[in-house]
């Protein structure tokens, strides 16, 4: 809805509590289960090689197919939040995402655990970001970093707790009841949220930020801004973000899926590796704040600058990660720029192209993230089969980090400026 003529009555009523302020906190409800569950595959990756004796690329597979099938979706469910918004999307997505953890609870060969895994839950996780964050965007233009980084907060609440959870739910009742328990809680809780949350601002009568308009007796009209698809894929800043993210998402997902079997390698229990992923998890919390409040202040560019640094310190100390107190020091530095990373996403594409078509956009970002995201945990489980180490894949993620710095480095600022949309930042 490109234009909305306020009322006096509601141009002159003040809400006691804005409601974007609602949808946040409902997209951090869902980010904190769907992502926290995601993010975990890592302890169920142990348990399918001790009873099925898969190997590392065949699991790693599900997880990269599962990967590639929220970039594809994520496409499609962008555009389909410009026109319809938030509330049928993520409740058909919250029922398939629970019922592909249901089923996960029967598999009993790799076919099984590509599609129940890898085609279902990724289908069903394909608008946890681009329809949660979309929406944010639209809900507030000063505070549209900090509370875009607060959204993704629950994906490291999520990852902080989630693991601790399953970890406790599955020493109890075994990890086929694990996925039992969480398909059933993931339907009931994700669908009773998406019921909450509204498009934007516009149609509940209200203005981004909470902004009330003073009384007045002339009419005032409300427009989205934004370049469309084809007119944001023709600047240069648009490949270079795409490229960006592709390197992000292939040094994220393959760091969580590998992590706690790596940690196994090394001589520890699965509880420390569990707990590195919690510690990413909980480091990235601050760094969804921290870098989201940043945007806000210096520019999204800067942001990822800082971010891609945190991001090489942490994987140069990844390899020499031999004891457990230095793997946990790697999940403090990387989970901060991966929380940075994440939260940044959205605004970014807010910032250069405008919100109007803000979901269809920002979807081709997390396709084009999602594509690394599935080769990158695939690829090292690979290496890892052949090599039986994962010190050439870790070489290899930090020769990507180095390159994706390069790359933002490389785009200039005036440049960027000139492409961004009058009015927008």
């Amino acid at each position: 809805m490109p234009f909305f003529f306020a009322s006096r009555e509601a141009r002159s009523r003040k809400p006691k509590i804005f409601y974007g302020y609602f949808v946040v906190a409902v997209s951090v409800v869902i980010q904190l289960i769907v992502w926290g569950l995601y993010n975990s595959y890592g302890i169920f990756f142990a348990q399918f090689l001790n009873e099925f004796g898969w190997s590392r690329a065949t699991i790693s597979g599900a997880a990269s197919l599962c990967q590639l099938m929220i970039g594809i979706g994520a496409v499609f469910l962008g555009s389909l939040n410009d026109r319809f918004g938030p509330r049928v999307l993520m409740t058909i997505c919250g029922v398939l995402t629970g019922a592909g953890f249901l089923l996960l609870s029967m598999v009993g060969s790799v076919w099984q655990l590509y599609v129940f895994y890898g085609l279902i839950v990724g289908i069903g996780m394909s608008g946890t970001d681009v329809v949660l964050l979309s929406t944010t965007a639209r809900w507030f233009i000063k505070r549209r970093g900090v509370m875009s980084g607060i959204v993704k907060i629950g994906t490291g609440l999520g990852t902080l707790i989630m693991p601790f959870v399953i970890t406790w739910i599955m020493l109890g009742y075994g990890w086929r009841n694990s996925y039992l328990i969480i398909g059933i809680f993931v339907i009931i809780i994700v669908v009773a949220c998406a019921q909450l949350l509204r498009r934007d601002p516009v149609l509940m009568q209200l203005r981004p930020d909470g902004v009330v308009v003073v009384e007045s007796t002339t009419t005032v009209a409300i427009e989205e801004q934004g370049m469309s698809l084809g007119q944001a894929a023709h600047t240069r800043q648009f490949w270079m973000l795409c490229f960006a993210y592709l390197v992000v998402f292939f040094c994220g997902n393959t760091i969580i899926v590998h992590i706690a079997a790596h940690a196994v390698d090394l001589g520890f229990s699965i509880s420390i590796g569990a707990s590195v992923v919690a510690v990413i998890g909980g480091s990235s919390i601050a760094g969804r704040f921290v870098i989201g409040l940043a945007a806000d202040k210096i520019g999204c560019r800067r942001a990822l600058i800082i971010c891609f640094g945190i991001l090489i310190v942490a994987l140069l100390l990844f390899q020499i990660a031999l004891a457990s107190l230095v793997l946990f020091i790697f999940g403090l530095f990387y989970g901060f720029c991966h929380g940075g990373f994440y939260a940044l996403i959205s605004p970014v594409v807010a910032e250069f192209f405008g919100t109007r078509y803000h979901g269809g956009i920002l979807g081709v970002f997390i396709f084009w993230g999602s594509v690394g995201g599935a080769i990158g945990p695939l690829l090292v489980g690979y290496i890892f089969d052949i090599t039986s180490s994962y010190h050439l894949s870790f070489l290899l993620l930090l020769a990507l980090a180095v390159m994706g710095l390069v790359v933002i480095l490389l785009s200039n600022r005036n440049v960027m400026d000139d492409q961004a949309l009058p009015g927008v930042r």
